[in-house]
């Protein structure tokens, strides 16, 4: 299904990181958009279905009568959590998702795209990962992700729906504060004149993309009505330490770097190739420098700066 002028869409996980850029580029569209998250919309305008996606309920009262789009990026995301808590995992990323396809099946949404990840492949070495690449996660979560894909795939294949996996790198931008992710430990060890640690030798490589160029991404899928997973980055992978220099650039802070055991699930390197969402229309927009360049000025305090939390 490509998307209508105007449709009626349903994002999982709105109230987050990504969802707050993706609600808003679509009710800019002109699209009507309903999010359930586990907090409010922070914003005038948008329905918020607040409750935990594990509950049939809380989904039930978020699938509107004529949704036709269902953007589902609610999920457990951390691999180190995922390790601690399988289970817990398994019921956010896969039972949730499955009772929420199953939902959406039963009411008439035509098209579901998931917020998925290039850890469903694993550890491929120096490969560069595609789209065909074997699924061979090492982690919770990355198995779990696997799984949703495969439902996604079966919901295409037996009933239809137009399903799309979104596979993103690791994503970064404008309102992250509340992450621990890389990057905003970088801005805090800025801000604060502080260390920041680094895994391993600070050789391991990253594919890097900034969360307004996934947002174009999604919704690039979206309109073109594509069925599938698609890899969602920069395409420009960089190492740990490429990663402190440009913030070094960027903030004019040292950064001095404390060598720390890299985790287990640790891929050592991400290499992917972008170019099915390139034949898609997808042309990411920033590189590194420029893209962290959005993001200090709100560890920074600037005035300036937009806070999203």
């Amino acid at each position: 299904m490509r998307a209508e002028p105007r449709s009626r869409v349903l994002v999982t996980g709105g109230a987050g990181f990504i969802g707050r850029r993706l609600v808003r580029s679509l009710a800019a569209a002109g699209h009507e958009v309903t999010v359930v998250d586990l907090r409010p919309f922070p914003g005038a305008g948008i329905g918020t279905v607040t409750g935990d996606i594990r509950d049939d309920s809380v989904l039930a009262r978020a699938v509107r009568p004529g949704t036709d789009t269902i953007f589902h990026l609610a999920a457990a995301t951390s691999v180190v959590e995922s390790i601690g808590d399988p289970a817990g995992t398994y019921q956010t990323n896969v039972a949730a998702t499955a009772s929420l396809l199953e939902l959406a099946r039963a009411t008439g949404v035509r098209a579901f795209l998931l917020a998925s990840t290039n850890a469903v492949v694993g550890n491929v070495g120096a490969a560069t990962i595609t789209e065909r690449s074997p699924l061979r996660p090492l982690s919770p979560y990355g198995a779990t992700k696997a799984a949703a894909e495969m439902l996604l795939s079966c919901y295409a294949g037996v009933y239809g729906m137009t399903t799309c996996s979104l596979r993103f790198s690791n994503v970064y931008g404008p309102g992250m504060q509340e992450k621990d992710s890389f990057i905003p430990r970088l801005m805090r060890a800025a801000r604060d004149g502080k260390v920041v640690q680094v895994r391993g030798d600070g050789s391991m490589i990253r594919d890097v993309v900034h969360v307004d160029d996934v947002v174009a991404g999604i919704l690039g899928a979206w309109r073109a009505g594509h069925t599938g997973p698609v890899i969602l980055g920069s395409g420009q992978s960089v190492t740990v330490m490429d990663m402190v220099e440009a913030a070094r650039i960027v903030t004019g802070a040292p950064l001095p770097c404390e060598l720390v055991p890299a985790g287990p699930g640790e891929m050592p390197a991400v290499l992917l190739d972008i170019s099915v969402a390139r034949g898609l229309g997808y042309a990411p927009a920033y590189d590194l420098k420029s893209g962290l360049a959005t993001v200090w000025p709100e560890f920074a305090g600037a005035e300036e700066a937009t806070s999203e939390r």
